[in-house]
């Protein structure tokens, strides 16, 4: 086995209180493919600088092979001092490296090189950052979240461009798709300490799950235990004074050994105030155009959304999702067509740039809005602390300043903002930006058992396949189209990615170099959304009450006085009992087709 080209040993990093990392050992060898899991702020990107060398550790070493080159990309890359983000970009190469790398790579990820970095956006800098550190072609990349706030053309392209490297990779990704392609082992950071598997992240969850449940049982023994010694401290102590000592020192360990184990972290409590039911029409939108210029955002889209619907909009950064969500929610008018809302809508919104927290205030009054310490959830008040509790804040950051939050707990905060509100659609534009995996399983399971209506702006390819069941994607020139299915189902569909784009021409410079292989990303194996499973355990039920309700209406409408009696009610009772065969046909077609693609999912 070929050495690591880079190592650290027994890692040891205290920001006061309990150890941040405790003993930490990291190794990577050449060419592996490795990801950095674990809950916010278990201390991932900060392991991950500690092996770029730009920390150093309150113990242990670090060990870099010597002529091995190593790049790392921060979350938040910074581009000041640099005319433009080709001088950037090249900056951050070494002598004898190749400079038209430099200039390539900016072209494959929509970037031109003239770019002012000043004036660039979060998407824009992070694919600048990414040229710097690919243009090397370094031994080892270190990347803490290489996805933010990229669309998914470009994810898509980084997928197969790191695919086809030889670099070894280490990754810090929210994103399950992008791990599950990109990794062959993993590395667990957990409360202080690293374990490893020599398997990748598609393989994790279960063998994470198993060992927190293993480690439970392990306590409740250990638990069991010492009330047994204690029993006999209590009443079976005898005169054989060395065996009790031994005895007793040992229940003190025991008694050590539990006060000092340090419990996995909780999972967030997400449930939203949920309002009265809107009407069956939620948004029918009937050839809605808007342009800004020249250029044409939406054109001729018409699209209706029903109570409980979940919908998914996809495309490139710049191609008009939010422009388009807000007309159909009534945020922006349309140059031409018309959209009209149900009955009784409530809307709560998530907005992607987080742009309505105010640096200045502390957690407790962004929850409160500055007024005392009482969160209303819906019309029921909630004390701050507990509502920070169900979304894992502790108390002692009620004072704490929102400048200081990291990208999760404000991810966690808007979320906390928005689910306060009373609603029957949720409109949510990248929920999933910075938060951890855990967090990211729990806003599943709500958005599967909200009872309103969902629209979805996201670029996580995993959570839309779990969440949504029709996706809006952009064809370009302003057309959008709706597929039934998540993401997965979207691109079998429309047989391509969300870009359609054409390769590039090559530039005079790049002649005789081979573009990055043409792969297309993996993707993960089929599996029921939470929709679906809900709907196969929820329609047996529908079916057998619409079943009773025809036998119901059948003998209403057996009564050969009815009609002589009370015309209109005959006239009410035969509608209805028509409604009701449709209704208990569409849900039997439902059943099926679900039932079929289980049976095809657990059969592959």
């Amino acid at each position: 086995m070929a050495p690591p080209l880079i190592q650290l040993g027994s890692i040891v990093l205290t920001f006061g209180g309990a150890p941040l990392l405790d003993g930490v050992e990291l190794a990577v060898a050449p060419g592996e493919r490795a990801c950095l899991v674990g809950r916010n702020g278990s201390g991932k990107s900060t392991l991950l600088r500690i092996a770029a060398g730009l920390i150093e550790p309150d113990a242990g070493t670090r060990f870099v092979q010597p002529g091995a080159t190593v790049r790392y990309l921060p979350q938040e890359p910074d581009l000041s001092g640099h005319a433009t983000t080709l001088a950037y970009v090249q900056a951050g190469l070494a002598p004898g490296d190749d400079a038209h790398q430099a200039a390539y790579l900016l072209e494959q990820l929509g970037l031109t090189g003239e770019e002012d970095p000043g004036l660039l956006s979060g998407g824009e800098a992070r694919r600048a950052a990414l040229a710097r550190v690919l243009a090397p072609n370094p031994d080892i990349l270190l990347l803490d979240e290489p996805t933010n706030h990229l669309d998914l053309p470009a994810i898509e392209w980084l997928e197969r461009e790191l695919d086809g490297r030889r670099s070894a990779l280490v990754l810090i990704s929210h994103d399950r798709r992008f791990l599950e392609t990109l990794s062959r082992s993993t590395v667990w950071l957990d409360r202080g300490r690293a374990r490893r598997i020599e398997l990748g992240f598609g393989d994790f969850e279960a063998w994470r799950d198993e060992r927190l449940a293993e480690e439970e049982r392990d306590q409740h023994k250990l638990g069991r235990k010492i009330e047994a010694e204690q029993h006999w401290l209590r009443y079976g102590v005898t005169g054989r004074r060395k065996r009790n000592v031994r005895r007793l020192s040992a229940l003190h360990d025991l008694r050590k050994a539990r006060r000092e184990h340090r419990r996995a972290a909780g999972t967030a409590v997400i449930a939203p105030a949920q309002a009265d039911a809107s009407g069956a029409l939620v948004i029918e939108a009937e050839n809605i155009s808007k342009a800004f210029g020249e250029r044409r955002i939406v054109a001729d889209f018409s699209v209706r959304i029903m109570r409980g619907d979940r919908i998914g909009v996809v495309g490139p950064n710049g191609s008009g999702k939010t422009t388009l969500v807000s007309l159909l929610t009534g945020a922006l008018t349309p140059d031409t067509g018309t959209v009209r809302h149900g009955a009784n809508l409530q809307m709560a919104t998530l907005d992607q740039g987080r742009e309505s927290l105010d640096p200045e205030w502390t957690l407790r009054e962004a929850l409160t809005g500055g007024r005392g310490d009482t969160v209303m959830i819906g019309d029921k008040p909630k004390h701050v602390v507990g509502y920070m509790r169900d979304f894992l804040f502790p108390p002692e950051q009620a004072r704490t300043s929102l400048r200081v939050l990291s990208g999760g707990e404000r991810g966690r905060l808007m979320l906390a903002r928005a689910l306060a509100r009373p609603s029957n659609l949720l409109v949510l534009d990248e929920p999933t930006n910075d938060l951890d995996l855990e967090t990211l399983d729990v806003l599943e399971e709500m958005l599967g058992d909200y009872a309103g209506t969902v629209i979805l702006i996201s670029h996580d390819r995993d959570f839309l396949d779990r969440v949504v069941e029709a996706v809006v994607v952009p064809e370009g020139d302003g057309r959008w189209t709706e597929y039934a299915g998540g993401y997965s189902d979207m691109l079998a569909q429309r047989g391509g990615d969300t870009a359609r784009r054409q390769p590039a021409p090559k530039k005079a410079a790049d002649v005789g170099k081979p573009p990055p292989p043409a792969r297309m990303p993996k993707l993960g194996k089929r599996r029921l959304s939470f929709n679906e499973k809900h709907a196969l355990e929820t329609l047996p039920g529908r079916i057998a009450a619409l079943q009773a309700d025809i036998e119901r209406l059948q003998q209403r409408l057996g009564d050969p006085s009815l009609f002589a009696r009370d015309p209109t009610a005959f006239t009410e009772t035969s509608e209805a009992l028509t409604a009701t065969h449709a209704e208990l046909a569409v849900a039997e077609e439902a059943w099926l087709e679900l039932e079929i693609l289980r049976e095809d999912i657990e059969g592959a």
